[in-house]
């Protein structure tokens, strides 16, 4: 997985953590997640550390939101129907408009992550431009940053 060149100089939050339930429909033929699924695990934790009534607040008061710019995702190992995933994420802020999040899938008692990610979002407004994040919205994120 490639990092921007600058990783090193980003200041990431504290780790979140996800719980996710497999289910049978999650799956393929062979009971293994069916691979765009990861996708929706990693966007329900990202909604997760930013808050559902944050997200619709902005939506609604603002028009602002966020879109992903880039994605990044390696699968190491396989996450099977009936695991109970965590979904460890951590961000930080590139600029005012976009952030960064490495995310991870661990299964019960792995030693490595199964799935790693590095995806790039974007805030835009309700015109599909790019805007600045809000002052609130950075101070509110500011918050998981370690002290």
């Amino acid at each position: 997985m490639q990092k921007p060149s600058n990783s090193n100089a980003f200041i990431w939050s504290e780790s979140a953590h996800f719980a996710v339930q497999i289910y049978y429909e999650d799956t393929d033929f062979s009971g293994v997640v069916y691979h765009p699924n990861f996708l929706k695990y990693f966007e329900r934790a990202r909604e997760h550390v930013i808050g559902a009534d944050v997200l619709q607040t902005l939506w609604n008061q603002q028009g602002l939101g966020f879109a992903v710019y880039k994605s990044d995702m390696i699968c190491h190992d396989g996450v099977e129907f009936a695991d109970i995933i965590d979904v460890r994420t951590q961000f930080c802020f590139e600029s005012k408009y976009r952030t960064i999040w490495k995310q991870e899938i661990w299964r019960p008692n792995a030693t490595k992550a199964a799935v790693t990610a590095h995806i790039e979002m974007v805030c835009m407004n309700n015109k599909r431009q790019l805007t600045a994040m809000p002052a609130q919205l950075i101070a509110l994120l500011n918050q998981t940053m370690p002290k």
